[in-house]
């Protein structure tokens, strides 16, 4: 059928050629097929040139030389479920597969496309062409000069991809970003997939062979003179009536038509929310008031609850200091929790009006968040719309009646509520707290930090020591409430007084012994020294003197070498006396003298009276 048409075709074209050139009306084929080339090439036999150029075109014009892999254009002949059948005025028709044609679905009988001769004759002897190919081969020009001269493309969008989108471009994979498929944030890629939509080249890497297009710079083009109408209108206090593009955690975008505005989440509502999808949700169509914009009206702030009437415009004149309100913690701070009284109003519950301790604590010990409570107003400024609540109010003030049931003197036991460095604080009932100093925890122990004798929650019995009603002070002792050892110790220690002991510890100056779990004794390096000259070691038993005792500074110096030393000493002394006794018998007496000088007087006088 093919063949009998061209030559149809031919045989038409050369008796109009040969009319107009006065030729013999002659078929192209025929007259190749008994042409003498051998005559010709020997020129033996000459044919016209004119005959020759004019079939030359007739040919050139009418058929195609599938020997030759150039883009030629044909014609959709027949359309089957699965192929197309393409005239391209060659021996035969060729077959292309309509997967070729996903990109274009509305491919219907006599379209012109693009082809490439993929094979000249298969097995079959069919012509195949492919035209994904012819369009592979156009593609980058058309890319190219769609690029440059910023011209609008049509694309098959083939699949969804990791960001954004695969689009068939001319037969080139160009990538479609997702923040480029339109001017608001798309949710659902699927519902472009299988579609056909323009776009415009914005990138191409040579490189790599890439392409990028964007749908969004069309939708932009077309809105920025709307845009820039709709900037010019915009004044402050306008209310205008938009819909929700996005949100976030810090606020709300607003789409005005072209131009977006940010209501913040403190603009959405009098209350206090923690995220904007509390109030709006997402393409909400609603009303917002411009508040303020920059001078080139490129960052519009809305708001939302300016709508309404302030909540504290419209609280009721009837509530008034010392009432008694009911609402919800909304917010809670280490320095007090906000209770919502009412839709937009909100009062501070200071930590200190919480309770009447005065013991530091922080709020979340006695509140939490969505607790409904009832509060007693202490304050209230209408103007500066703020107020202050106090629950401790609700109960009688435990300090009314302190001094009779706390006086100075008194025993009460408590709970160890929290530590200083210097000191417990010990709650006796909610609301009376008092001070331990670390100096009153025990007679006998020398503590560094309270930690070391007691732990929170701990009871401990005490002794009210004094009193400030007024400073709501209460000096509290834990030793107090125990007999003083140290009394029974100051005559059973005294000065002079020996004790047997083992040396417990060496330190740098000396030593240190233990009489009991509750006095402990320092023995000097000097004092360490035994009778036979060597010194007292660790562990070692020996008889001590008490050289020093110290009641109010809890101080006791033992001495072992006080002891001997003493006793030698007593000898000293002892040796020193009979010594002196010794000398003082063999000493002459007076009387002696007196005798000795009378007999030597009576014996002068008697010689005198010899002569």
């Amino acid at each position: 059928m093919a063949e009998e048409k061209q030559t149809t075709e031919v045989a038409e074209a050369t008796e109009v050629t040969e009319v107009t050139v006065e030729t013999p009306k002659q078929d192209p084929q025929e007259f190749l097929k008994n042409f003498n080339w051998e005559k010709y090439e020997e020129g033996i036999e000459r044919v016209d040139d004119s005959k020759l150029e004019e079939f030359e075109k007739l040919v050139g014009e009418n058929f195609v030389d599938t020997a030759d892999e150039e883009v030629v254009t044909g014609v959709v002949t027949h359309l089957t479920d699965r192929e197309a059948i393409i005239d391209i005025n060659a021996k035969s028709e060729g077959v292309i597969s309509l997967n070729e044609f996903r990109y274009n679905p509305g491919l219907k009988v006599g379209d012109k496309v693009e082809v490439l001769i993929d094979i000249r004759e298969d097995k079959s002897g069919q012509l195949v062409l492919s035209h994904r190919k012819a369009r592979t081969i156009m593609a980058w020009d058309r890319v190219n000069a769609a690029h440059d001269k910023e011209e609008v493309v049509t694309g098959f969008v083939k699949c969804r991809t990791k960001g954004g989108m695969i689009v068939d471009v001319f037969g080139i994979e160009a990538f479609l970003p997702g923040s480029q498929i339109d001017v608001k944030p798309i949710r659902d890629y699927d519902q472009y997939v299988g579609k056909n939509m323009e776009f415009k080249v914005v990138k191409i890497n040579h490189e790599f062979k890439n392409v990028v297009v964007s749908h969004k710079a069309l939708i932009e083009a077309d809105i920025e003179e709307q845009k820039k109408e709709i900037i010019s209108q915009l004044e402050k206090g306008q209310v205008l009536e938009g819909i929700v593009k996005n949100i976030t955690s810090y606020g709300v975008f607003i789409d005005l038509g072209g131009v977006d505005g940010l209501v913040h989440i403190t603009d959405l509502s009098w209350s206090r929310i923690n995220h904007p999808n509390e109030v709006v949700e997402l393409d909400q169509k609603l009303n917002v008031v411009i508040l303020d914009f920059d001078d080139n009206k490129s960052r519009i702030q809305l708001g939302l609850k300016q709508l309404e009437k302030h909540p504290w415009d419209a609280l009721g004149d009837e509530i008034k200091i010392g009432d008694k309100v009911k609402g919800k913690v909304v917010v809670i701070a280490d320095y007090g929790a906000f209770l919502e009284v009412a839709e937009g109003v909100e009062g501070l519950i200071h930590v200190s009006e919480m309770s009447w301790s005065t013991h530091l604590r922080s709020a979340q010990d006695f509140v939490k968040v969505g607790d409904e409570l009832e509060a007693v107003v202490l304050t209230l400024d209408r103007e500066d719309r703020k107020m202050s609540l106090g629950i401790k109010q609700l109960s009688p003030d435990p300090w009314t009646d302190i001094t009779t049931k706390y006086p100075v003197g008194s025993k009460h036991k408590g709970i160890v509520r929290n530590f200083t460095n210097f000191g417990v604080f010990v709650e006796l009932e909610e609301g009376i707290d008092g001070l331990i100093y670390i100096s009153d925890l025990s007679w006998t122990k020398k503590i560094k930090h309270p930690s070391e004798f007691v732990a929170v929650g701990d009871t401990l019995e005490v002794e009210v020591l004094e009193l400030d009603v007024e400073g709501r002070k209460l000096s509290l002792g834990h030793k107090q409430t125990t007999d003083n050892p140290w009394d029974k110790y100051e005559k059973e220690f005294a000065v002079g007084t020996v004790h047997k002991a083992s040396i417990s510890d060496i330190v740098d100056k000396g030593a240190i012994i233990e009489f009991n779990e509750d006095i402990t004794a320092f023995v000097p390096q000097r004092h360490m020294e035994k009778e036979d000259g060597k010194k007292i070691t660790k562990g070692e038993e020996a008889e001590f003197k008490i050289i020093e005792f110290n009641k109010e500074f809890k101080r006791v110096v033992a001495s072992h070498t006080a002891i001997f030393k003493e006793e030698e000493e007593r000898n000293v002394k002892a040796a020193k006396k009979k010594a002196a006794v010794s000398a003082d018998e063999s000493k002459p007496t007076l009387g002696d003298a007196n005798e000795q000088l009378q007999a030597l007087k009576d014996k002068m006088e008697a010689d005198k009276k010899k002569k």
